[in-house]
């Protein structure tokens, strides 16, 4: 007899009953053929579900178990840290506290954060992992993995995963702008005419399929295996607040910011850094006073050149683009050195008085239900 191959149960019935073709009826052939058709069915109905179950027993105790790994409550403290700021200090000082539209977004923020997976994505996504997995294993594979980058430390991990992360984000978003059908989509996020940090979560529920299917590949064929990536989300969240935010920050405070969390990362030994000893409070606190410095008088200048802003972000926003860039300016999510690198970096002067949305937004549907069905039906001339 063959060797039977390494093949999931019901690919293995199945050749059996091939390979025995000369030897089986026509019936016990199709019986075989059937019965593994519905043991795959089954398997992924079961795959499709357990997604669901997992993820809402996943959201169950991230809102009734605090702890400090905990999505729900640092989204929730990061957002009243921003909705602080802007009343204290707000950019445009005759903008209201409550905003056009806040409420939509607040709602906006946790749907899309957590509600869209629990509805929709959780099942999906767990099952197309399995279909992945079940097509890599009839060529013997178990992995796409290319670049083997686990045994770096984690700081390494995380930089590298960033960088390539947010590459793939502007060229999603680009993209976004550039497809017609993409566009429709897209308009959900630029309705947005009153501009405020929640507005970053505003956003169509096909975005976030669009995002994950454009990183999923090439970010599956780097070796990921840091277990901080908790931290890589808290982070991209708070810039994305940052540059969605009403206010204004000079280059200097965002340099010493950033430098000061690099040196809490060095003085407490985060993210496999260990260069100094540990438990000593006094040097850790020094070191971090010095980084914040250094980030302020070294990183203060460039800030504009690496990462994105409120200053920058808003004309992104901008309801009529420059005439040379129709389809947008200033698409960077966390870093703007993309833009710079591909000249679509533009700051005409100070955007803080300019007009946000598009041309047609005063017949754009309003309300969520409304714009849950943008782009799937044809817009109003």
């Amino acid at each position: 007899m063959a060797c039977i191959p390494d093949l999931p149960l019901p690919y293995r019935k199945a050749w059996i009953a091939q390979a025995h073709w000369p030897s089986l009826g026509v019936r016990q052939i199709r019986r075989a053929r059937d019965h593994a058709s519905e043991s795959i069915v089954e398997k992924y109905l079961q795959v499709f579900f357990d997604g669901y179950r997992d993820y809402a027993g996943f959201l169950w105790q991230e809102i009734t178990h605090p702890h400090w790994q905990n999505y729900f409550y640092w989204l929730t403290g990061i957002s009243l840290l921003f909705l602080g700021i802007e009343w204290l200090r707000p950019w445009r000082v005759d903008q209201p506290r409550f905003r056009k539209d806040f409420w939509l977004d607040t709602f906006y923020m946790y749907f899309n954060y957590f509600i869209f997976s629990l509805i929709l994505f959780a099942g999906l996504s767990k099952l197309g992992n399995t279909v992945f997995d079940s097509f890599l294993g009839l060529f013997g594979w178990k992995n796409i993995v290319a670049i083997r980058i686990q045994e770096l430390p984690s700081w390494a991990q995380l930089l590298i995963l960033f960088v390539v992360a947010d590459f793939i984000q502007w060229w999603t978003h680009r993209l976004l702008h550039r497809v017609g059908w993409l566009w429709e989509f897209h308009k959900v996020h630029h309705s947005v005419e009153q501009m405020g940090f929640a507005a970053q979560l505003r956003y169509h529920w096909m975005e976030n399929i669009v995002y994950k299917l454009t990183q999923f590949i090439p970010l599956s064929m780097i070796g990921f295996d840091t277990q901080d990536l908790f931290a890589w989300h808290m982070f991209s969240t708070v810039v994305g607040h940052f540059n969605h935010a009403n206010i204004t920050v000079h280059g200097r405070v965002s340099g010493a910011v950033l430098g000061a969390l690099v040196g809490l990362a060095l003085a407490f030994g985060a993210f496999d850094i260990h260069l100094l000893p540990a438990g000593n409070w006094g040097v850790g606190i020094m070191v971090t006073i010095a980084a914040a410095g250094f980030g302020s008088l070294v990183l203060g200048p460039g800030m504009r050149y690496l990462f994105n802003s409120p200053e920058m972000h808003i004309w992104h926003h901008v309801h009529t683009n420059p005439k040379d860039k129709p389809y947008g300016i200033n698409f960077g999510l966390t870093l703007s050195v993309w833009d710079w690198l591909f000249r679509t970096a533009r700051i005409p002067h100070d955007g803080r008085d300019i007009r946000l949305g598009f041309e047609g937004i005063e017949q754009f549907p309003k309300g969520f239900f409304a714009q849950l069905l943008v782009g799937f039906r044809k817009p109003k001339p």
